[in-house]
């Protein structure tokens, strides 16, 4: 296989990043406009939140992947504009979003979680997302560190590498069946969310372990600090959140 694996509209070549990334924002949307008709708050105050979301993710998506490459900013500053207008991350949208979301809410006197309706098509949109990642090859920048595994991929250097990309896209289906058997128990407003983000949080803390990125601080990069923070906000939800009580 060679990557960027490039994809043929007739004589029109699409770049697999472009494809799918465009794939997964609407199909996001599509289910995020099913899900809030079941969502309890008024229509108008829906939409200012979905802006707010939006906005606030990216902000976060190009904040942090301006932070999560720093080094190769101090090596050539003019690396800066080029991150801001092409680069974003997972975990800077979904933390940026958040805020965005909280501020919004507090602006138009919305008081009750509106997270739930969030929760699935982010999951089915990051794993429709990371199947472009990963035939894009090197230039996305979300490959693995080289592994000898026999499932080692080769994006075009000559190294095998692991496939973080097909590893979020697992544990993406996963974190799939685990929200629906959540949703079989007792749950509070609000929890649905909670249980997919700091689930999701836990995993890019751990499996950007496997990622060649520049250690920002502590040995941990700016995407695993962001995941420990979040992480640590949502401390005292953990236990209900993931407490299975009797079905519904």
């Amino acid at each position: 296989m060679n990557f960027p694996v490039y994809f043929w509209l007739g004589s029109l070549r699409i770049h697999p990043h472009i494809l799918f990334e465009s794939l997964a924002y609407a199909v996001a949307f599509r289910l995020l406009l099913c899900n809030v008709r079941k969502d309890a708050i008024a229509p108008r105050q829906r939409s200012s939140v979905i802006v707010g979301g939006m906005l606030g993710a990216l902000i976060g998506a190009k904040l942090l992947v301006a932070v999560q490459h720093l080094d190769l900013i101090w090596q050539n500053p003019q690396q800066l504009g080029l991150l801001l207008l092409q680069g974003k991350t997972v975990v800077g949208a979904l933390l940026g979003g958040l805020i965005g979301v909280e501020i919004t809410k507090k602006i138009i006197g919305v008081h009750q979680s509106t997270g739930d309706v969030f929760a699935y098509p982010l999951i089915i949109g990051t794993a429709i997302g990371r199947i472009g990642c990963f035939l894009t090859g090197l230039s996305d920048r979300t490959y693995g560190i080289a592994t000898t595994l026999p499932w080692g991929v080769d994006f075009g250097d000559g190294i095998l590498r692991h496939p973080t990309q097909l590893y979020e896209i697992l544990f993406c289906v996963c974190l799939l069946f685990l929200l629906n058997l959540r949703c079989r128990y007792q749950y509070r407003n609000g929890d649905l969310f909670k249980f997919y983000l700091i689930s999701y949080v836990i995993f890019r803390f751990f499996i950007d372990f496997l990622k060649p990125d520049f250690h920002f601080l502590f040995g941990l990069s700016a995407i695993q600090i962001a995941c420990v923070l979040a992480i640590l906000y949502y401390l005292p939800s953990i236990p209900q959140v993931f407490y299975i009580s009797d079905q519904k």
